[in-house]
Formats: C-alpha cells, structure tokens, sequence
C-alpha cells in the first residue's frame, strides 16, 4: 500500500497531487500540470503561480469564463491555460489526464490520471451525487465537507419545493434577498425561473455577469438585471416585487428591508428554517452529504482512499468511517 500513497497525497498547501505530474487545486513547483476543478476560492490556491510556472493548467471552458469575470480578464491571459471538454484527455510523458463531469458549480469537473502501470487515481474535487458519474478508481481522493454520519439530508427531495413555495408567498408582500455563494446563485435562479417565478431578478455586477456567463453555458435563469441599470434602480426604489441576488458574503450590509433567504448546505433537520422574523434558512446543497460519500466510495471500489483535509470538512471522520464500514484503507491528508 505504500506504493498508492506515493501516487496520490495532499499537500499543507492544499495541492491534490496526482500521479507524477498533477496538481490540482493548488500549486506544486514540482507538477508541470495544474488542474483547477472549478471556480470556488478554496480550489484556487497558488493559480498565479500556476499560470506563471506551469506547462498546463486545465480547466473547462466554462470554469475559465467564470474566473475571467472573477478574477480579471489579464490573469487568465497566459498561454498555458488548457480547456478541456468532459471526456478529453491531456498527455504529459507516460500519464494521461481527463477531466469528468462533477455535480457542483458550472463547469466543475473530476480529474483522472491514468499512469503507465493503468493505475487510476481519481481526484473528485466537490460534488454532489445526483448527477455526477461515478469513476472507478485504484485510488481515490474524496472530498470530505460533510464526512461525518450526522450530515445526512433525507429530505434533500423537498428543498427545491420549500424555496418555490417561500419565494412565492414572500412575493405577495414585497421584495426578496437571497443570499449564497457563486454558482449556487445562479442555481437558485433556475429553480425560479424553472418554477415559473416571473418577477425581475436583480444582481449587484459580479452576479450579473457570472449568471451572464452561466446562460452561455446553457443555464436558463430567467430576466437578470443589473443593479447598475435605470430600469433595476426604479424596481427597487419603488419597492416592487422582486428578487435580488447577493453574494453571501455581503449579507451583513444589504437587503436589511426585505425579506431575506440564506441558502446553506449546513442544514440537517428540515428543508426550510426561520432564524429571525423576516429571515429563512433554506438547505440547498451543491456538495454530496455523508451517505452520498459513502455511495461513491462502495461505488468506486478503490484500494485505497485519500480525504481531504485542507478544506472545511470532516476528513478524518469520514476516512475512519470509511474504513470500518468497507474494510478499505482511508487516510486524511494533510495529517
């Protein structure tokens, strides 16, 4: 087993080490190719040094237009930035690389390093299980944010129903916040827009034109404006139904008088809880919870399990669940 941990690790730095030659999610001087699996921050260590040193950094296309809005058209200006379709592989010497479709945020992807003995070593990256393809893997790195039994959503079935139902009787009175991180925004405006929810959508400018970027990807979310445009100042000054769209990170200065939704995977119990008179927690989740963990794992049939303990998670709980429950070796790296 020895042999599998030098083929796989995770670095303090947050690099997912794959192979001889793959980073990814964070820089290594010593791997030529970088993958970024998509566009969150946390998977963004070291890019500038990335694209500075690296002879490769792969990514999707739409993960590369979602960082040029991002962070800046002139830092993805380097010539080394290689998009890769789902399916498509890049070799480096004797390994092959391919990016696959991962459940998350637009463009997300699961890398696959191939090496010359066939091992397949698997990097997930963050997921959720609904839609994202299970890959077989000698040895597999797992994301681990909700790694412990107690993270568990049965009612993951009725989250999309409780945001439809609350945004429509919400709407009856007056405008709506709503409150997330990139990608799931522009997720909630699909379920919206899908649901026929027909009011104007309003977005401060980064969650404009990353949603921008999302429709061009084949995302459906409904009429968007830009809170720079007249047309959005007069809906909001006349106080007329609507919905606006925030960053979370923001929710401590805006949308103080309307009512306000969070939408947060950190929710075990219900769908839908209220946490002050004119606010709700909804639980929509764009990561898989632990059973669905689990699932990819006894699905996977690795020899060997890595989980991620750089990033926000249960990493050393999942992987001793791991191994009690299928008999598999499973560590969290970094120790």
């Amino acid at each position: 087993m020895a042999i599998m941990y030098l083929k796989a690790s995770i670095t303090r730095k947050g690099a997912v080490l794959l192979g001889k030659h793959v980073a990814c999610d964070g820089f290594d001087e010593s791997r030529p190719i970088r993958v970024v699996s998509h566009a969150h921050y946390d998977h963004l260590a070291g890019l500038q040094h990335s694209l500075r040193s690296c002879q490769a950094v792969a990514m999707t296309s739409a993960t590369r237009a979602l960082l040029t809005v991002m962070r800046g058209s002139s830092l993805l200006g380097a010539n080394n930035i290689q998009a890769l379709n789902y399916g498509e592989t890049l070799t480096h010497e004797d390994e092959k690389l391919t990016l696959h479709r991962a459940d998350h945020i637009l463009g997300a992807a699961q890398a696959l390093v191939e090496d010359k003995e066939g091992t397949r070593i698997v990097y997930t990256g963050d997921f959720r299980m609904s839609n994202t393809p299970i890959l077989e893997a000698d040895v597999l790195v797992l994301e681990a944010t909700y790694g412990s039994p107690f993270q568990v959503r049965p009612f993951h079935n009725f989250v999309e129903n409780a945001l439809v139902s609350l945004v429509e009787s919400v709407l009856k009175i007056g405008p709506v916040s709503i409150f997330g991180y990139h990608g799931k925004l522009q997720e909630v405006m699909q379920i919206l827009y899908a649901n026929h929810v027909e009011v104007p959508f309003i977005a401060p400018e980064r969650v404009f034109h990353i949603s921008k970027v999302c429709e061009a990807h084949g995302m459906r979310l409904g009429k968007i404006l830009s809170m720079d445009e007249d047309a959005a100042k007069e809906i909001i000054t006349k106080n007329e139904p609507h919905v606006a769209f925030y960053h979370m990170n923001s929710r401590r200065h805006v949308g103080r008088d309307t009512f306000r939704i969070n939408v947060s995977g950190w929710e075990f119990v219900s769908p839908k809880r209220q946490v002050a008179e004119n606010e709700h927690v909804i639980a929509l989740s764009d990561h898989s919870d632990f059973n669905g963990l689990l699932r990819y794992v006894n699905e996977s049939r690795p020899k060997l399990v890595i989980t991620d303990n750089y990033r926000v998670g249960e990493a050393r709980v999942l992987a001793r669940e791991i191994t009690k429950r299928f008999g598999i070796e499973a560590k969290a790296m970094p120790v």
